[in-house]
């Protein structure tokens, strides 16, 4: 038989995230954003779940051939727009929408011969730094698009850095405003964190089109200041595998390598098929929740390229199973209704959900199946 690890998507669960997010911002349409692989979860997976999205973004031109060939014909924005030239031509083919957010891009497209002009997003660098043009530069930017027949239409957009934190996104929507106020087009500005917690009170900034990412996918953007369940949302992947063996232990005897853990007293510990070779971060040490046939528990010792290994007392004293076969939940949706938030795995290893996700390696298998009445 194979070895007993696998992921489970959840598409009814990625409907219901998506709704939440259209609800958290009435009136804005919303892109389901999809980079990553849809953030691990696989886009052919995902699609199901997301098609109530009023359009994709995404990075690249091979993400987009793939939701294209999945039959979307709606509107697909490519985050960082255009690498070189040529991806002008992949635009015009495949009908993509596109950022930009530098001198070069405007270039290629002065020089570009199409038939279909462009749908851009020109980006502003409000203050995180990363991508777009500063207050002048974009003004002088939008100028030279908007003299370009090879541009239908400008869309204009922006990046919050502190949506999820007390910083908060008062300094980079007083910029944005300041350096759009006069200009015409719809405006996209919102990430998770900014829908959740600014769309519903602020139309200026739920704006046009707001981009939800890591909130379709059941994590709480601002954890742990909330929670998913605060936001609503519901796990979109379930990581889950079994107990291979169980090992009795007397006091002082130790675990794993490194023999970081010490048993306190004699007790039972079980040994997990996942490790770091599947995408189970390293650095999950002593104390890292888990879910046992249903109890939390957690891991003890050091996590393996293949093994992991687990405190069996709880789930004893439940009454639980807690021999060979027992059910793990790594993280996602457990049995007998129980829920392993991925945020709390993420800040045992000091990360953030995403990496997770991302990170489910390829030797995993991966199942769809839907996440019931949870769900509904």
């Amino acid at each position: 038989m194979p070895r007993p690890i696998e992921a489970i998507i959840h598409p009814d669960a990625l409907a219901r995230n998506l709704q939440r997010a259209r609800a958290a911002a009435p009136d804005a349409k919303v892109w389901a954003v999809v980079k990553a692989n849809a953030y691990g979860h696989g886009i052919e997976r995902a699609y199901a779940g997301l098609q109530g999205a009023d359009g994709f973004a995404l990075l690249d031109i091979a993400e987009a051939e793939r939701v294209r060939a999945l039959g979307w014909r709606g509107p697909i924005l490519l985050l960082e727009g255009c690498f070189e030239a040529r991806d002008l031509e992949a635009c015009s083919r495949l009908n993509l929408w596109h950022v930009v957010h530098t001198e070069q891009q405007i270039d290629w497209l002065a020089t570009h011969k199409t038939t279909w002009p462009h749908r851009v997003f020109l980006k502003f660098n409000s203050g995180m730094n990363r991508l777009g043009f500063k207050r002048d530069a974009f003004r002088t930017a939008w100028m030279r698009l908007s003299g370009l027949t090879q541009v239908e239409e400008i869309s204009l957009m922006t990046h919050f850095s502190d949506a999820d934190n007390e910083r908060g996104i008062a300094h980079q929507m007083a910029a944005f405003q300041a350096a759009t106020t006069d200009l015409p087009g719809e405006r996209s500005l919102c990430n998770s964190a900014a829908t959740l917690r600014y769309a519903g009170d602020h139309p200026d900034v739920r704006a046009d089109w707001v981009r939800p990412g890591i909130m379709v996918y059941g994590s709480a953007p601002d954890f742990p200041a909330h929670t998913a369940r605060h936001w609503g949302l519901l796990p979109t992947m379930t990581l889950r595998s079994r107990l291979i063996a169980v090992q009795s232990l007397e006091a002082g005897d130790c675990v794993g390598y490194g023999s970081t853990f010490t048993a306190p007293q004699p007790m039972r510990i079980g040994v997990v098929a996942c490790g770091y070779a599947d995408g189970y971060p390293r650095h999950c040490g002593t104390g890292t929740p888990v879910l046992v046939d249903g109890v939390r528990t957690r891991v003890v010792g050091r996590v393996s390229m293949d093994m992991l290994t687990v405190d069996l007392t709880p789930v004893e004293q439940a009454g639980r199973h807690a021999g060979l076969g027992a059910e793990v939940t790594l993280w996602g949706q457990g049995p007998h209704g129980s829920l392993l938030p991925i945020d709390e795995v993420a800040a045992a290893a000091h990360t953030v959900a995403y990496e997770l996700m991302c990170a489910l390696a390829a030797r995993v298998p991966v199942t769809v199946r839907d996440l019931g009445p949870q769900a509904a």
